[in-house]
C-alpha cells in the first residue's frame, strides 16, 4: 500500500492543521501508510497552539501528484480551495463539516461529512467509535482547533458534540479548556506583527458563487480600529490580488473575538448582492457592520450565495 498524503485547505487555519496531524495518526493505527502535510504556512495562532503541545509544523506541499497517487482531505471539499493538482489524484478519504460543492471522484470514498463546529470534534467521535486511544499533544492540538472553529463554543456552529469533545480532550490534553482557548485565540490577533496581505489573505477562501469568484477573508482581532486604521493599504492589497486571481469580489470580515461582532470590508463588484445577503448597506468607507457574525461557514457564505445565485 502506498503512502498517501493527509491534508487541509489552503491557508491553514488550526482546525485544519490539528485535522491532517490527526486523521494521518488515525489512519496510521488502521494500518495505512498516510503523512500530514500542509499547503501553506502556520499562522500564529497554530504556532501558539504547535509550540504549546511540542510539535514541528507540518512539511508544506505544493502539489501532490509527484508524490502520491491517492489522498485524504480534511476540512474542505471545494477543488479551488485544494491542492493546485487535485485533479491528477484520486481522493479516498473526506472528513468536513462544510457544504459540499463542486465536489466529485471516479470512484466511491470514505466520506463523512457531518454539521460540527470543527473537523476536530468529528475526529474525536472517530477515535472514540474505534477505541483508538489519543496521545495528549494530539488530543492538545485537537482541543485548539475546536476552540479556533467555534471561538471558544461561542461560535452559531457549535453543537452539543463539540461541548461533549471540548470537554473530554481538554481533560485528555491536561490543559483548561477556558484558560488555555484565550491564551491560543489572543495570540492570533497580534495585527501589528501582520503584513497587509497576511491579514487580508491569511485566512481567506475562494468561493464560486453564481458566475462569480468571491474571495472571503478573515481576521480575528481584540479590536477593530486595529484592522480599519490601515484600511487604505488593505484595500490596496486586495485589489492587487483580485487583479492576481481573477476575483470579482473581496470580502474581509474582521472579528472582534471579545465581543463576538464583525465588521465587513468590501472590495470589487457586487455591491449589490453584497448588500441584499446581509438586508445592509455598505456606508460610504465600503463597510458593514455584521452584529453578531462570527462564522464565515454559518453566517456568511449561505447569504451570500443565496443573493449570487437567485
Amino acid at each position: 500500500m502506498s503512502k498517501e498524503l493527509v491534508f487541509g485547505h489552503q491557508n491553514p487555519d488550526t482546525d485544519t492543521i490539528a485535522s491532517a496531524m490527526a486523521y494521518a495518526y488515525y489512519q496510521n493505527q488502521l494500518g495505512y501508510e498516510a503523512e500530514a502535510v500542509a499547503l501553506g504556512e502556520p499562522n500564529d495562532e497554530t504556532k501558539f497552539a504547535l509550540d504549546k503541545f511540542d510539535f514541528e509544523p507540518l512539511r508544506l506541499i505544493e502539489t501532490a501528484a509527484n508524490e502520491t497517487d491517492q489522498v485524504m482531505l480534511v476540512d474542505h471539499n471545494e477543488p479551488q480551495q485544494s491542492v493546485s493538482d487535485i485533479d491528477q489524484v484520486t481522493v479516498t478519504h473526506l472528513i468536513d463539516h462544510h457544504r459540499v460543492n463542486g465536489f466529485n471522484t471516479s470512484a466511491p470514498l470514505f466520506m463523512s461529512v457531518r454539521p460540527y463546529g470543527s473537523v476536530s470534534t468529528i475526529l474525536t467521535e472517530m477515535f472514540q467509535a474505534k477505541n483508538i486511544n489519543i496521545p495528549a499533544n494530539l488530543a492538545g492540538m485537537l482541543l485548539s482547533g475546536l476552540i479556533s472553529d467555534t471561538l471558544l463554543l461561542k461560535s452559531p456552529t457549535t453543537t452539543d458534540h463539540d461541548r461533549e469533545a471540548l470537554t473530554y480532550l481538554a481533560n485528555l490534553a491536561q490543559v483548561d479548556a477556558n484558560d488555555y482557548g484565550i491564551q491560543m485565540l489572543k495570540a492570533g490577533t497580534n495585527l501589528a506583527a501582520k503584513s497587509d496581505e497576511q491579514i487580508v489573505d491569511g485566512d481567506a477562501k475562494t468561493f464560486e458563487l453564481g458566475s462569480s469568484k468571491v474571495r472571503i477573508g478573515q481576521v480575528n482581532t481584540v479590536d477593530l480600529a486595529d484592522v480599519f486604521s490601515r484600511q487604505a493599504d488593505l484595500e490596496a492589497t486586495m485589489k492587487t490580488l483580485m487583479d492576481a486571481n481573477g476575483y470579482d469580489t473581496f470580502l474581509l470580515v474582521a472579528t472582534n473575538i471579545l465581543d463576538s461582532d464583525s465588521e465587513l470590508l468590501f472590495v470589487g463588484a457586487n455591491a449589490d448582492k453584497v448588500e441584499a445577503a446581509f438586508e445592509k448597506s455598505l456606508n460610504d468607507q465600503n463597510r458593514m457592520d455584521l452584529p453578531g457574525v462570527v462564522s464565515r461557514k454559518k453566517q456568511v457564505v449561505p447569504p451570500l450565495t443565496a443573493a449570487f445565485e437567485n
